[in-house]
């Protein structure tokens, strides 16, 4: 087949799909915000910028049945990891460190790291996904070791890690805009009833005790990995239900209460309190109980690059393992037991086989369900939903003055659409800078995913700014003219969004089963949190079964 052909078929998915999205009048025209449905109308910011994302052009080839040009060449590797995510990295840096050094990593984009990449311009590197991650749990011995051997962990004191001083998180740390004025911290407080701190403070004294409450069989009822949780029925029932159902049951109704704990549940998983299981959002707040020497408990991690700092530490190592624009398109079984993997170059456009005798995938469930038309994993795929980002790194000259404490490294301002915006200047040594970039995080939770994908996919990039202007307007009033560029990217499936009844369901059980001990699954929506220390655990899993199988 040649490449012109093919690329007349990629016209023609391009073409359909945007026919589909005019056909059904999809809204793109709106947002909520302060709890009110606004239609978009074009200021006509003059700011320049970009909007970018991972490349769906090549994903949905895919999606859209494309058809490749023929294989010409066909070569052997032993382990083929499909995806250059955390999962997928740690998976690499597992079997390496176990001596096993036939394997490749192959990676769609034109780089690693999945949502923990990041960007930089000539101010500031700054993230474009995940931007941070808590000190370690005490008992997790796997993390603890890799903190140590890439230095942030530098030694211990007695009993407890001493971990890296700059990379712990600079204060001021937290801060919420609310009444008017900015409050230290991102509980309501300032200016908040007594009735209402009140039920704060009980909701927070419950989750305290379940933090340090172990289940029938000795574990704690919420940890991480979550596969280190307790099985205790009494509370893995608490995944049947949602969130808000919960929270109902227990009397809690203050709304700055369940503002607070919406906005924790769209931070972790892009969604509100009543798409979340009840177990999802009290795993939340009671899995973390680390312990430092030289910090708080539970304190934060972060780096200019927010997690592309760490993603980098393990992918350096593995560079000559890593083949980046590489797009593994068919999985077929061969009668000698091993696979038959047809990889795309989305550079070229040529394609070749790959003969494998292990794979992990570390995609999602959506992908993988693509890819494996030819085996059965017999489970719902249905099941497992993304959801959608905006991302938007923000250049500015300054920031207008405002009443309370100074800028934090998180910033957040009650009642409003997004979960604020952070700071990546805040890890830098320079005691005052002029310029700086704020990353600005929206989760586009307001929809259904699916609808609101599409609809995140079809706006251009001047209505974007007349989705962000208005808000940042709010949280800063007069930053528009100190804003110089505003850069988007736009995440259509940015993380795994743990519904009810999916977390400890038999189905994402079954998912996390190898297909004939060749096939193996890393990936943290297989947790049903898509947080960094998951995927670093899956992918170790993954690596460890292939280590297995092989010996």
């Amino acid at each position: 087949m040649s490449g012109q052909t093919f690329y007349k078929d990629e016209l023609s998915a391009y073409l359909q799909r945007r026919s589909f999205l005019l056909r059904i009048g999809l809204i793109t025209g709106g947002i909520f915000l302060n709890g009110c449905y606004k239609k978009i109308r074009s200021n006509g910011y003059n700011i320049p910028g970009s909007l970018q994302g991972p490349d769906a052009k090549a994903g949905h080839i895919l999606r859209d049945k494309l058809k490749l040009p023929a294989a010409k060449s066909t070569r052997k590797v032993k382990t083929l990891i499909v995806g250059s995510g955390i999962s997928g990295l740690s998976a690499g840096r597992w079997l390496k460190k176990n001596g096993e050094t036939d394997f490749e990593i192959l990676e769609l984009e034109k780089h690693t790291g999945g949502n923990s990449y990041f960007g930089s311009n000539k101010i500031a590197s700054y993230p474009l996904g995940a931007h941070y991650i808590t000190i370690a749990n005490n008992d997790d011995a796997l993390l603890i070791d890799f903190l140590k051997e890439i230095d942030v962990i530098t030694h211990f004191e007695g009993q407890l890690p001493y971990y890296n001083d700059y990379y712990l998180t600079f204060d001021p740390e937290e801060r919420l805009l609310i009444n008017g004025e900015w409050q230290e911290g991102l509980i309501p407080d300032f200016g908040v009833p007594i009735a209402d701190k009140k039920e704060i403070r009980r909701f927070l004294s419950e989750v305290d005790l379940l933090k340090n409450t172990r289940g029938n069989d000795g574990k704690f009822l919420f940890n991480i990995p979550l596969s280190s949780s307790s099985a205790d029925e009494n509370y893995r029932k608490l995944d049947r239900i949602t969130f808000e159902a919960y929270l109902e049951e227990k009397g809690y109704r203050s709304k700055y209460l369940l503002w607070y704990l919406n906005y924790a549940s769209k931070d972790d998983y892009g969604q509100k309190i009543k798409h979340i299981s009840a177990w999802a959002g009290l795993h939340y707040f009671a899995s973390r109980r680390g312990k430092a020497a030289n910090a708080e408990q539970n304190a934060i991690l972060t780096w200019p690059e927010g997690n592309g700092w760490i993603m980098k530490q393990l992918a350096g190592p593995l560079k000559d393992h890593i083949k980046t624009s590489s797009l593994c398109c068919d999985l077929k079984p061969m009668t000698n037991g091993h696979t038959l993997v047809t990889v795309l170059n989305t550079k070229t456009r040529l394609t070749e086989n790959i003969e494998a005798e292990k794979i992990i995938l570390c995609a999602p469930q959506f992908v993988n369900n693509r890819l494996l038309k030819n085996f059965n994993r017999n489970i719902d795929y249905k099941a497992f939903n993304y959801s959608p980002w905006l991302i938007a790194n923000i250049t500015i000259n300054e920031l207008p003055e405002s009443k309370g404490i100074n800028l934090c490294w998180d910033n957040v301002a009650y009642n409003t659409p997004s979960v604020g915006y952070v700071n990546s200047a805040q890890q830098h040594l320079k005691l005052s800078e002029d310029k700086k970039v704020i990353t600005y995080y929206l989760p586009l939770c307001d929809f259904e995913p699916a609808v609101a994908r599409l609809a995140a996919y079809s706006r251009n990039y001047e209505q974007w700014l007349d989705i962000v202007i208005p808000e940042l307007e709010i949280i800063h009033p007069g930053i528009t003219k100190a804003i110089e560029n505003i850069d988007f990217w736009v995440w259509g499936h940015g993380m795994i969004a743990p519904a009810k009844d999916f977390i400890w369901s038999d189905n994402l059980a079954k998912a996390k089963l190898p297909v004939d001990d060749k096939i193996f699954f890393a990936h943290s929506d297989l947790s049903g949190v898509s947080i960094f220390e998951e995927a670093f655990h899956q992918g170790i899993n993954a690596a460890k079964q292939v280590l297995h199988v092989a010996s």
